[in-house]
């Protein structure tokens, strides 16, 4: 497995593989890798002759420069179980290389940016848009894989790809979870064992939220997380949204939308934690 940390480096070893005929497949990441991250990887290496994993804590999508100082960083780690997993090359570049100066284009995805995280993170997807964008420039990827647990983020990139015309395939990976049903996150690394414990009643009442929005209304669906969160000490509810899954739109009952999707941020002590269910 190479890793290298300038673009031409990456460019070059591309170049090589093309002219073997392969299909190249993208995993962007900011590290940190747990399994979530495995199953895209592994997704790729079986749906492509190359894949690419960039390991980049992007620092234009950070609105709170104590969450990006915090975030985990583990290279040799995440590269010992990339190589397990048969990435063919680990692309890490430095702040400098990714931004020589200043990224200072802007970004509209009205209206999916306008909701959720884009309230309570300003600017982030405009960050997250910057980096992609960039990672699928110097890669130029047939196929790049993104988890679900991102819904947002997902959604975003997928009009950033229309946007900007770009000629590859946006491949979204189902959520993974512990077998407590905890989703994974690079995030969960900075949780004490305590703090751990106490997260679980997300995933637990977003599970326990579907058998009940069967007998309920969307607006008392609603209520009984915001009320189970909130009930449950050493969580913050920052937001709970029902929203239609295409356009990110929130609802007010469950027939304005075919496809229905629960998104969830909770803040476990400092540690802020996202995850989302769907309805229907």
């Amino acid at each position: 497995m190479l890793v290298v940390d300038t673009i031409e480096q990456l460019r070059s070893y591309l170049a090589a593989a093309r002219a073997e005929g392969k299909s190249v497949g993208l995993v962007p990441t900011m590290g940190a890798l747990h399994e979530g991250h495995a199953s895209l990887v592994a997704r790729s290496v079986a749906e492509n002759g190359v894949t690419v994993v960039s390991v980049f804590v992007n620092p234009t999508q950070f609105n709170d420069k104590g969450d990006l100082e915090r975030y985990p960083r583990t290279l040799d780690a995440d590269c010992r179980l990339l190589q397990r997993l048969g990435a063919d090359c680990v692309f890490a570049p430095s702040v400098e290389e990714v931004y020589p100066e200043p990224d200072t284009r802007e970004f509209d995805f009205t209206p999916l940016d306008k909701v959720m995280e884009g309230i309570y993170r300003p600017g982030h997807f405009n960050g997250v848009a910057q980096i992609v964008s960039k990672l699928f420039m110097y890669v130029e990827p047939d196929r790049a894989y993104f988890g679900e647990k991102d819904f947002q983020q997902l959604a975003i990139i997928r009009e950033m790809v229309r946007q900007m015309d770009f000629k590859l395939t946006i491949v979204g990976c189902p959520i993974v979870r512990e077998d407590d049903g905890l989703a994974l996150s690079s995030r969960n690394a900075l949780l004490t064992e305590s703090q751990r414990r106490t997260a679980l009643a997300i995933s637990k009442t977003l599970f326990a939220s579907v058998a009940y929005a069967k007998q309920h209304t969307l607006a008392e669906t609603k209520q009984m997380v915001e009320q189970a969160i909130a009930d449950t000490e050493g969580l913050e509810l920052e937001y709970y949204e029902i929203v239609d899954g295409n356009t990110l739109q929130p609802l007010t009952a469950w027939d304005d939308a075919s496809y229905v999707v629960g998104c969830i941020t909770v803040y476990c002590g400092k540690v802020r934690l996202i995850d989302n269910i769907r309805y229907k």
